[in-house]
């Protein structure tokens, strides 16, 4: 059974009261990505991934582990749900540095409130919104040093641009239809277990912090603060990849 209490106690806001509000929304977004860490090692360990909400909840909350977006943005859902929220999810396509378009394999949160609707992601690794975005055409939304913007394509639907560097480039489209839990299965699965999948091959885990980030990809350890890289320990043993993951990530017993 899913536990509001102790999900807000696993993110930092213990003894804090849900509310319907934006702001709220705002600050469980932000100490969920600074709280539960992206993290691929169950695929890795050939363990395989269950996207029931129970599951997940016993996952991540009690067992205080992380996820991927089909397990991360799920918790999210049922969560939100459970606290009043309107919350659909859909499918996304991941465009940052893709040559080409890819197919649909992220999972995100449309949050219906106050006449609005606001995107919500918890379930990325690299650099991402961390607050929710608005859904509106053409307003610049910037957060934490970051600026995003939405577009509408004929093809792609909402499609949001992020400033890099000083030029705009596409980071993920998305159309808003709902879609059913039953619906991202096949897709972890192909996440999961496909010779393609870019998840089933070396670590990839990573957990926002106040000014950057730490990422570990392989066995590459990195620290990012205001999108530069700041330090690197590469090639770390088994002995250190047990303490970085226990350490910087909070995750135990690997």
């Amino acid at each position: 059974m899913l536990n509001i209490k102790d999900f807000l106690a696993r993110i930092g806001l213990a003894g804090t009261e849900p509310e319907c509000t934006p702001a709220f929304l705002a600050k469980v977004q932000e100490a969920c990505v600074l709280s539960i860490p992206y993290e691929n090692l169950d695929i890795l360990a050939g363990k395989p991934l269950s996207l029931d909400a129970e599951d997940v909840y016993k996952k991540v909350v009690s067992g205080h582990r992380g996820g991927y977006c089909f397990e991360l943005n799920a918790l999210l859902h049922y969560i939100l749900t459970d606290m009043g929220f309107s919350v659909r999810s859909c499918f996304a396509r991941v465009l940052r540095e893709e040559p080409e378009v890819p197919f649909r394999r992220h999972r995100i949160l449309i949050v219906s409130l106050d006449g609005c609707e606001y995107l919500v992601d918890i379930g990325f690794g690299n650099t991402a919104p961390r607050l929710p975005l608005k859904l509106v055409c053409g307003e610049v939304q910037e957060q934490n040093g970051e600026s995003y913007r939405f577009e509408k394509d004929e093809n792609l639907g909402w499609v949001i641009r992020e400033l890099h560097k000083g030029q705009w480039r596409e980071y993920i489209s998305f159309t808003t239809e709902h879609q059913y839990d039953i619906d991202f299965v096949p897709t972890s699965f192909w996440c999961e277990k496909h010779p393609d999948s870019p998840f089933n091959k070396s670590e990839m885990v990573a957990i926002k912090v106040p000014g950057g980030r730490k990422a570990l990809n392989g066995r590459d350890y990195k620290v990012f603060a205001d999108g530069e890289l700041v330090s690197i320990e590469e090639n770390v043993s088994d002995a250190r990849l047990s303490e970085i993951l226990d350490t910087e990530f909070g995750l135990r017993g690997f």
